[in-house]
């Protein structure tokens, strides 16, 4: 059983990415070749402490209110609730 590496730091990324190309998986290749094309970002995102967890959830909120409003009434309601829930 082989354990699958982590993404801690920049130097175990490119450890991981060459593992995941001598895979037989087309489609772990194609996410290889994603992250080496902005890997300077991806590596920030995966280990700088800032996080958009707090805008994300105030987005999903609002997706769910608006999807329970669906057909029941114009766009005042909708602010109401968004405002007030």
């Amino acid at each position: 059983m082989t354990t699958s590496p982590t993404w801690t730091t920049a130097g175990t990324s490119r450890d991981w990415l060459d593992t995941v190309r001598q895979d037989d998986l087309p489609s772990l290749h194609t996410l290889a070749a994603g992250i080496d094309r902005d890997i300077d970002a991806v590596t920030a995102g995966l280990t700088l402490p800032w996080s958009s967890d707090a805008v994300e959830v105030h987005v999903n909120r609002i997706k769910m209110l608006k999807r329970q409003m669906y057909g029941l009434a114009g766009f005042g309601l909708l602010r109401k609730r968004v405002l007030l829930a």
